[in-house]
């Protein structure tokens, strides 16, 4: 029966693209994928794509039921309907399944006139090999919705990522984004293969997420009276700085942490949550007093400079808070890390503070900086003793910081080095190369942002082994880019900063060995339609050099 069913299909599957009224896709022969495969060994011919192909899984894993939802994704956008699914192989099918000699997001995608393979060493693999498939079709097959037809190159693609972390950092403390824009994020994360979403959910200007036992974090933290317009001059302010005099505010309750969290798991996206402590603790501060130095009324801040004003380390209840707050967020999030920033915390508080000052003369301290230190090491242990590592910002090396810490380099690459000689594991995310809250350009009508330009050509550049041993180089575990939103206030501004630059950092932790400037503005060009075809914001300076 089976070998009678074999012969029929091609046949049936002829018949159901020639009984399609919509075009069929043809394809330009062009393989440009981003980020740069390992090999690409070009073939000859082409695999049509119908309606009418079925899709076989071979993986046993349950996360393959994920693969089998991003592939239809796809076939829906061409389509307008799913992939059957198939029992048993047979020509003209797509097969996905597992091979246990590749690491888990390696993969091998085979494209013949009769056939497909994705065979890959887990799920994640899979999936990466499903957007590849994405950009081997014509961007014009995107939303076509009734297609007959697409054309692929046949190809055998053999990939495997460089680096295992490979990051998006989106501050939606400065101004808040919907779930459905958190989404649309990871959507575009997913699309450049990027693996860790990095939410920075508090800050001095908002606290973003519900918190069952202290609800003064979202009725008051939440929102902020106003917010000033244009740049922050920073120092004093006068009557001449502007604000818009309207409440910006918003939060995330569990259930809609679960469900990003949910969201990212199914495209292999781990979510690492952001809690700020010590500092850049004001919407805190604003929800429950207690938590300074002083205990005074606080407002949830409104401009952006560094604030002064942050979490007392002299008293228990700063610790009790902290610690009921964390174990919250591990509930809310499986992954294996937490991030409590640790960035820019002024001493100045502390520094007058009798119950700081108190904690450093029980604790042999001689300066308050080292009140960092001591609460850094504190909430560290705790976060281990719960199966969680701790990162924290490079600041965070000030001090003795164990070796399970991970730092994340942001002030330049030498607060990474510096970790790696202490043992540490690093994330390389400095400002030089990886803060997409800079210009795309010099030139005068970008939109508002935080000063200074970051091309896509310096992004491409970025060396994140530079300045260290080959020995050290596994300390390194990935590499982020980090959106801070001060001046960016909505969406669209959002794709604006990540996209084209996100390609190019996509290329620095898939493809770190194998990067040519020259050949990746070749792919960029193609991957540009695909953003077209999706909807996507972009900056285009990069096509007009």
């Amino acid at each position: 029966m089976y070998s009678v069913m074999k012969n029929l299909l091609p046949a049936a599957a002829a018949l159901f693209a020639v009984s399609c009224c919509g075009p069929m896709i043809a394809s330009d022969g062009e393989i440009a994928v981003v980020p740069r495969p390992e090999r690409v060994e070009a073939g000859e011919g082409r695999f049509v794509w119908t309606p009418a192909t079925p899709l076989v899984v071979e993986m046993k894993d349950s996360t393959a039921a994920w693969v089998v939802d991003a592939w239809n994704e796809t076939a829906v956008s061409v389509f307008g309907r799913p992939a059957d699914i198939a029992g048993e192989d047979r020509e003209h099918a797509v097969r996905i399944a597992e091979d246990a000699t590749l690491a888990p997001e390696a993969y091998r995608l085979t494209v013949t006139p009769t056939h497909v393979d994705i065979e890959a060493g887990a799920p994640a693999g899979a999936f990466r090999a499903v957007q590849t498939w994405r950009q081997l079709l014509a961007p014009e097959a995107f939303g076509a919705g009734n297609a007959s037809g697409a054309e692929v190159p046949c190809a055998v693609i053999c990939d495997a990522p460089c680096l295992g972390y490979r990051g998006v950092m989106l501050d939606v403390a400065r101004h808040f984004f919907t779930v459905d824009e958190v989404k649309r994020t990871l959507d575009i994360m997913a699309l450049h293969k990027m693996n860790v979403f990095h939410w920075h959910l508090t800050d001095d200007q908002g606290w973003r997420i519900e918190i069952r036992k202290y609800p003064e974090l979202t009725r008051t933290g939440s929102v902020r009276r106003r917010t000033l317009v244009g740049h922050d001059p920073g120092g004093e302010y006068d009557e001449t700085c502007r604000y818009d005099e309207t409440p910006h505010g918003g939060f995330y309750t569990r259930e809609e942490i679960r469900d990003v969290v949910d969201y990212a798991a199914r495209r292999f996206i781990t979510v690492i949550p952001e809690i700020e402590f010590p500092g850049h603790s004001v919407a805190a501060l604003a929800s429950y007093p207690w938590l300074g130095c002083t205990g005074e009324q606080y407002e949830v801040r409104q401009t952006w400079d560094i604030d002064d004003r942050v979490c007392c380390i002299g008293r228990e209840t700063t610790f009790g808070f902290v610690e009921d707050v964390l174990s919250e967020v591990a509930e809310l999030f499986p992954g294996q890390y937490v991030h409590i920033g640790g960035d820019e915390c002024p001493t100045v508080m502390w520094e007058s503070c009798p119950a700081c000052r108190g904690r450093m003369r029980a604790e042999g301290m001689t300066r308050p900086r080292q009140l960092q230190n001591y609460a850094t090491a504190r909430i560290e242990r705790f976060l281990r003793a719960r199966g969680k590592r701790l990162i924290g910002w490079d600041e965070i090396l000030d001090g003795e910081l164990s070796a399970t810490a991970v730092v994340m380099s942001w002030r330049g690459t030498e607060g990474g080095i510096r970790a790696v000689q202490h043992g540490n594991d690093v994330i390389m995310a400095p400002s030089s190369h990886c803060y997409f809250d800079y210009a795309q350009s010099q030139r005068p009508d970008e939109p508002l942002s935080w000063g200074g330009d970051l091309p896509v050509a310096r992004v491409h550049a970025f060396e994140p082994f530079e300045g260290l041993a080959p020995e050290q180089r596994p300390h390194i575990l990935g590499v982020q880019a980090n959106l801070w939103t001060e001046y960016i206030a909505d969406f669209p501004h959002v794709q604006y900063m990540l996209l084209p630059r996100l390609a190019a950092l996509s290329e620095v932790g898939w493809a770190l060995d194998r990067r040519e400037y020259p050949d990746f503005l070749r792919r960029l060009r193609r991957m540009a339609r695909l953003y077209d075809a999706c909807g996507y914001r972009y900056a285009q300076h990069v096509f007009e050099e």
